[in-house]
């Protein structure tokens, strides 16, 4: 078969491929352009008006708040992902036992519907929920856990002076040394609990007296920010939905780095051992620059990822205020379907602008993470 019929058969199989990108990107793409120069509603026909669609999206003040949240949740998410999936890959990178377990484990959530993540942590974050109750035990048992770690500081750096006025080179963190001292701050724990010197706080639910706490219910979902010098920067929900999204993208994106770990010469970590270099400097000198490429890769995909953000906020729906999760993804969908006349010109609009801010951080990343840098 000659070029010109191996170019016909391959764009054969890339038909049907085509097809769906034309229709569902390309089409919707382009109407998406028109619209937001109309006054589209879904019921009357469209008909221009220029720039008033942007005008009034940018006028509008829970478009801005969409507008920030999006972006604090890109940076804050896309970051948090990046640098904890490649700490993840480098640690499952090692040769240890039950390596295949820990990777199918550390991969479950990445698997999971984002909707059942949604609830498990809706439930998890209630003012009765799981973490509150875990925080009240802690809560609850802080004495006798300032006495062990206290115990354990002081007994571990007795053994040490001790070691080094002998001569001996050992560290302040020897393992053997840290074992004794454990085993002396639990003895010593145990007794003075035993013997009621020191006793966990008893939790209760009427006004506490001396050596009881009441129950920590913190809402989690509600109308609360954290501000600097008066101005609302971050919500706790948006936080919570941080926390959640980096836990379920994390194993994604740690299977990339595995990848470009698998590609590293070994011979390069064995060069910088003979130069005495510690784990930390064969990190960030050998393993950071050789995963520009998947770093490049990573970030990219954690940004347009972030930025579209929208099953989660639509999942909480009205469990939290909606300006503290709204999002420009979930902004275009409520402005397209809001009941009575939806304004779809501002939707399409601010559909528009969400796809110019994350073509510009891309961009941006681009030119300080070359993929083709090594």
């Amino acid at each position: 078969m000659n070029k010109r019929g191996q170019t016909a058969t391959a764009y054969l199989f890339l038909t049907p491929f085509l097809i769906v990108l034309a229709v569902f990107f390309l089409f919707a793409f382009l109407r998406t352009i028109y619209y937001s120069f109309t006054d589209f509603d879904l019921f009357h026909p469209a008909k221009l008006v220029g720039l008033k669609p942007y005008a009034d999206v940018l006028g509008d003040s829970s478009f801005r708040r969409a507008l920030a949240n999006s972006l604090l949740f890109a940076v804050i998410t896309t970051t948090l992902q990046t640098i904890l999936s490649l700490l993840m890959a480098v640690a499952l990178n090692r040769k240890i036992r039950g390596l295949s377990f820990f990777r199918a484990a550390w991969y479950m959530p990445s698997i999971t519907s984002s909707v059942v993540i949604t609830l498990i942590f809706l439930w998890l974050f209630q003012q009765q929920g799981v973490v509150n109750y875990l925080v009240t035990q802690l809560r609850s048992v802080w004495p006798l856990l300032l006495t062990f770690l206290g115990v354990l500081v002081a007994a571990q750096a007795v053994q040490v002076l001790w070691e080094r006025a002998r001569k001996l080179p050992v560290g302040a963190l020897d393992p053997a040394l840290l074992a004794i001292s454990a085993l002396v701050a639990v003895a010593v724990t145990w007794g003075l609990s035993a013997s009621g010197t020191v006793t966990a706080h008893q939790v209760v639910e009427t006004a506490p007296q001396a050596g009881q706490i009441n129950p920590f219910q913190y809402q989690y979902f509600a109308d609360k920010w954290l501000s600097i010098g008066g101005v609302q920067i971050i919500s706790v929900p948006l936080l919570v939905i941080i926390f959640m999204n980096t836990f379920t993208t994390i194993p994604t994106l740690m299977l990339f780095f595995l990848a470009g770990l698998q590609n590293i010469p070994t011979a390069l970590y064995e060069a910088t051992q003979i130069d005495g270099a510690t784990p930390f400097q064969q990190l960030m000198n050998v393993t950071v620059p050789m995963l520009r490429p998947v770093s490049f890769y990573v970030i990219t995909v954690g940004f347009i990822g972030t930025l579209q953000m929208f099953d989660q906020v639509a999942v909480i729906g009205n469990a939290a205020p909606q300006d503290t999760l709204i999002t420009l993804a979930y902004y275009v969908y409520t402005n397209t379907f809001k009941a009575g006349v939806a304004p779809v010109g501002m939707a399409s609009a601010a559909a528009i602008i969400l796809a110019v801010i994350t073509l510009l951080l891309v961009t941006v990343q681009r030119r300080f993470i070359s993929p083709d840098a090594v």
